[in-house]
């Protein structure tokens, strides 16, 4: 039997026009157009990757002794690869004769010679094209541009001025999910809550499906929504024009450096503030709400052991014939990681306790903002980090114009000028600018912090205000009080020593 092997991407489809059709009419005309052809043909699948349904079939068939030919228009048809190349046409020439109507190709070191130069030239041509696209992509998002649809959830984009738009509709979505994951009264319980209540509302997704747990966190995780989209976030080389999914070759996508980011301004739909919030409160979202237990306990995925860092789930054990209630860091679980210290604490004596703590955190917090309130004004002059950030950034300025006057004297008067002496003056102000950048970074991450404690400090003190207006605070149900307990306090950790350490948002 002869094989006839065709194969095209869906690039060069379109930009090419490498017809399968043609391919496999010479392919015919090598073989002579007897009964006994067989075709296999991958229509849209990269050259990048050996994993093609058709191509597999191909191997499998030639494995198995049903073909004794196999025709080939020309090599790159096998792989872009010049490793695949060879690999593949060895595997092939172990049980059938291997043709190609673009070159004949022989058992010669010429013949080998030259069918490895195709090869190389192949694969060295598709890096460039891949080069050259990357690159002016980046170029362009360096402009300010977004250079194609990202499908973003909220956002339409528009082809024209190539920018990201607002879509009310979704928009308006998006920031229901953020206000529903950040309330304090959390009446949708969590990720998985958010996707059920609005599968419930009928509220269609993106490609109009319904809506699932990781469709919530992607839209919660997004930093666009904050006013700023990254080009050139992820790594996708290996990933793109092959749509086979069950490539064994298959390349992950992975995060770059964030120095390799390009921002791209777009406009704003959640608070930068929110959506740090929330960002907080994701971490702690798979202890917060798991699964309903059984029974109800005050603390359930607050607190951790602090000598062995065990979570310590509340749990009913039997004591002397008695069943009390605890938290325990014991891991009874086969796949357990760390079968913790053995450490149990009574439920009854630690809420109580923590409590005690809250209540009294809350009494005199609120005198003091109170007695706060009265006795100061605000300040509204800028922070001295603020002032040093703007004087920074007008140095760095300076120093990018002062590089480009060096440079253009340096390209003007190559024969007056003393290059050494420039090239110095470039190391000096490299140096300068590079640690203007460092301390640039450490502002910025100085000031990103302060307003996690402002807004930490605001949903604290909106705690103070709901529990000193509760009218029978002695009478909370155990819901109510959890609620309280989780906006004020990210972890309780107890210690072998007796030491209970609570560790706020």
């Amino acid at each position: 039997m002869i094989a006839i092997y065709a194969r095209v991407s869906t690039e060069e489809q379109a930009k090419s026009g490498y017809s399968l059709k043609d391919q496999v009419r010479q392919c015919r005309d090598k073989a002579g157009n007897g009964t006994n052809v067989i075709e296999y043909v991958d229509d849209g699948y990269s050259g990048e990757f050996l994993e093609r349904p058709a191509l597999s079939k191909l191997r499998k068939d030639i494995r198995e002794g049903l073909v004794d030919k196999v025709v080939i228009y020309d090599p790159d048809r096998l792989s872009r690869k010049l490793m695949n190349q060879l690999l593949v046409s060895e595997e092939i020439e172990k049980h059938a004769e291997l043709i190609f109507v673009n070159g004949d190709y022989q058992k010669t070191p010429e013949g080998m010679l030259f069918y490895q130069m195709r090869g190389a030239i192949a694969e060295f041509e598709k890096a460039k094209i891949n080069e050259r696209m990357s690159r002016g992509r980046r170029e362009k998002a360096k402009q300010g541009k977004v250079v194609k649809d990202v499908k973003v959830y909220g956002y339409i984009f528009n082809r024209e001025t190539e920018e990201l738009e607002i879509y009310e509709p979704e928009a308006r979505i998006v920031q229901l999910i953020f206000d529903l994951f950040t309330d304090p009264k959390g009446r949708v319980k969590g990720i998985n809550g958010i996707a059920h209540y609005l599968s419930d509302k009928r509220v269609p997704t993106k490609r109009g499906g319904v809506w699932h747990r990781q469709t919530v966190r992607q839209i919660l995780m997004n930093e666009t929504y904050t006013g700023v989209f990254y080009h050139n976030k992820w790594n996708t080389e290996g990933m793109l024009g092959n749509k086979y999914r069950g490539n064994k070759e298959k390349v992950p996508m992975t995060l770059r450096p964030r120095e390799e980011w390009i921002p791209v301004q777009c406009p704003a739909i959640i608070e930068r503030e929110t959506f740090d919030y929330a960002q907080k409160l994701l971490k702690e979202s798979r202890r917060r709400w798991a699964g309903s237990p059984k029974r109800e306990y005050l603390l359930s995925g607050l607190v951790r052991c602090g000598d062995c860092g065990n979570t310590m789930p509340g749990r009913r054990s039997k004591n002397w014939g008695k069943y009390v209630t605890e938290y325990t860091d014991v891991k009874n679980t086969a796949g357990a990681k760390k079968r913790g210290c053995g450490k149990r604490i009574k439920c009854e004596e630690l809420d109580n306790f923590v409590w005690e703590t809250f209540v009294n955190l809350m009494v005199t917090r609120g005198e003091a903002a109170a007695e706060a309130a009265v006795a100061s004004e605000e300040d509204e002059k800028a922070s001295y980090e603020q002032n040093e950030l703007e004087r920074i950034t007008a140095e760095l300025e300076r120093i990018k114009v002062a590089r480009q006057r060096l440079i253009k004297f340096l390209t003007n008067n190559m024969d007056v000028v003393d290059e050494d002496d420039v090239r110095e003056q470039l190391k000096d102000l490299k140096a300068n600018e590079e640690s203007l950048l460092k301390q640039k970074d450490e502002i910025i991450a100085l000031l990103e912090s302060q307003q996690y404690e402002e807004v930490n400090e605001e949903i604290l003190n909106e705690t103070i205000e709901q529990y000193l207006t509760e009218e029978s605070p002695q009478l909370l149900t155990i819901e109510r009080k959890q609620e309280y307990l989780r906006k004020v306090f990210r972890e309780i950790r107890v210690y072998e020593s007796g030491k209970v350490e609570f560790i706020r948002l």
